[in-house]
C-alpha cells in the first residue's frame, strides 16, 4: 500500500483539475548524494530546489506520490502571517523577535509569488482580498487590537477592519466584520510545479519509497525496502506522515485531521463570493471559489479517520446548503503545541514541520531556510 494512500486525495477537486504529473521510480539502488530530502511536499521540494540551485547533488525520496500529502490537499488559501496573531507573538516573544518572525511570514508571501512567476506555474493564482469573518460581535474587539498591533509594531498596514456591510460585498454571509490579506491558488498544481522546477534543477526523485531506517552516526544513511541513500546531510520534511524514523523530532508533531469538500456547481456562484476571494471565519472554516463551485476546508483535533462522516458534515456547513457535495477528501496535517513552525537541526539532520494550517506559503519558506542553514 502506498504511504499516502488512504488520504483520499484521489477523490479531491485538486486531483481532478491537476496538471499532468510524471511518475518517479521506486528507489532500488544505493546512491550517494550531498543531501537527501525525505518528503515530497512543499517543504521538501523547496529545500531540494534551493539546494540543487546551489550546486548540491540532491535525492528526494517520497513514501507515496509527490504532492499527495497535506501540501496538495488543502484549501489553497494564501494567508499572510502565522497561526499566532501579532498580539500573541508580541506577548510570547517580545516586540523585536515577534517583528522578525512576522517579517519572515511576509517574506514567505513574496517568495511564493516570485516562484510562481519565475517558473510560470499554472496554479490558478488569484491575488485577492481575504475576508476573515467573525462569527460573533465579540470577535471585533480582538480584531481591533490586532489591527493596532500590526500597524504600530509589525509595520504592516495590509489589514483593516470591515463593517458587516463591507463583508457582504466580498461574501454573501452574515458576518460582523473581518480583515483583508492574501490570495489563493490550486495547491496541488503549485506543489507539482515546484517539483517540476526541482527536477529541472537536477533533483533526483524516487516515489513509493518509504524510509524505514535513518542512520546518522557517520553522515546520513536513509534506507528503504529496496535501496538506500548515503548523504552528508538530510532534510526531514515528512511532517505528520513520518514513519517513526526519528522519534525525538516526531515527538514534537501533533497530527490533526484535515477535511476538504467541494460542492456541485452553483447557478449563482458569482453572487456567493462576488469578490472571488478566499474566505475564512473564526469557526475555523475556510472557503475558496473554484469553477462555479465553492471549496471548503476545516481541521479538527485530535486526528480522526480521514473519511469521518462527522468531519465532512462539519466542513460542508461552510458551503451553500442548496447544493450537494461533488468532491471530498481528508487526511493528516501537523501542528505543534505552540502553533508555530518547529524548524531546526539535530546534527546533520535538518527538519521543519508544524506550520499549523498556514503551510500554503510558510512551508516553501522553511524549506528555503533549511538550505540556507545547511550552506551556513
Amino acid at each position: 500500500m502506498s504511504f499516502n494512500s488512504g488520504l483520499d486525495i484521489e477523490r479531491s477537486y485538486h486531483t481532478a483539475t491537476a496538471e499532468p504529473e510524471p511518475r518517479h521510480p521506486i528507489l532500488t539502488a544505493k546512491i550517494d548524494a550531498d543531501l537527501v530530502v525525505i518528503g515530497g511536499g512543499c517543504t521538501g521540494l523547496s529545500a531540494a530546489l534551493n539546494a540543487a540551485e546551489r550546486g548540491l547533488k540532491v535525492v528526494l525520496v517520497e513514501g507515496g506520490r509527490v504532492g499527495w500529502g497535506a501540501s496538495g490537499r488543502n484549501g489553497g488559501q494564501m494567508i499572510v502571517g502565522l497561526c499566532k496573531t501579532a498580539c500573541e507573538l508580541v506577548k510570547l516573544l517580545g516586540r523585536e523577535r515577534a517583528r522578525a518572525l512576522f517579517d519572515l511570514a511576509l517574506e514567505a508571501w513574496g517568495l511564493v509569488l516570485d516562484l510562481i512567476k519565475r517558473h510560470a506555474m499554472n496554479c490558478d493564482l488569484r491575488k485577492t482580498v481575504h475576508p476573515i469573518g467573525t462569527a460573533s460581535a465579540g470577535d471585533m474587539t480582538r480584531f481591533e487590537h490586532e489591527i493596532e498591533c500590526l500597524a504600530t509594531i509589525m509595520n504592516c498596514p495590509l489589514m483593516r477592519i470591515l463593517s458587516a456591510a463591507e463583508v457582504r460585498v466580498a461574501v454573501d454571509a452574515p458576518y460582523h466584520g473581518g480583515l483583508f490579506d492574501g490570495g489563493h491558488m490550486l495547491p496541488l498544481n503549485y506543489t507539482l510545479a515546484l517539483a517540476q522546477a526541482a527536477a529541472a534543477a537536477g533533483v533526483m526523485f524516487h516515489e513509493r519509497s518509504v524510509v524505514r531506517r535513518l542512520d546518522s552516526r557517520n553522515g546520513i544513511r536513509a534506507e528503504t525496502a529496496f535501496g538506500a541513500v548515503r548523504a552528508r546531510r538530510a532534510v526531514l520534511a515528512g511532517h505528520a506522515l513520518l514513519k517513526r524514523i526519528h522519534l525525538p523530532i516526531e515527538s514534537r508533531i501533533m497530527p490533526i485531521g484535515s477535511y476538504i469538500v467541494d460542492n456541485e456547481p452553483l447557478a449563482n456562484a458569482a453572487a456567493v463570493i462576488p469578490s472571488n476571494a478566499a474566505v475564512s471565519d473564526t469557526r475555523f472554516i475556510r472557503c475558496r471559489p473554484t469553477a462555479g463551485c465553492c471549496l471548503a476546508e476545516s481541521a479538527t483535533c485530535p486526528a480522526r479517520r480521514p473519511t469521518s462522516g462527522t468531519s465532512f458534515a462539519h466542513t460542508s456547513r461552510g458551503l451553500s446548503s442548496s447544493s450537494s457535495i461533488s468532491y471530498a477528501c481528508g487526511g493528516l496535517a501537523s501542528v505543534t503545541t505552540s502553533r508555530l513552525p518547529h524548524v531546526g537541526r539535530d546534527g546533520d539532520m535538518y527538519f521543519a514541520h508544524g506550520c499549523s494550517g498556514l503551510g500554503v506559503i510558510l512551508s516553501t519558506l522553511v524549506g528555503k531556510l533549511l538550505v540556507e542553514a545547511i550552506a551556513d
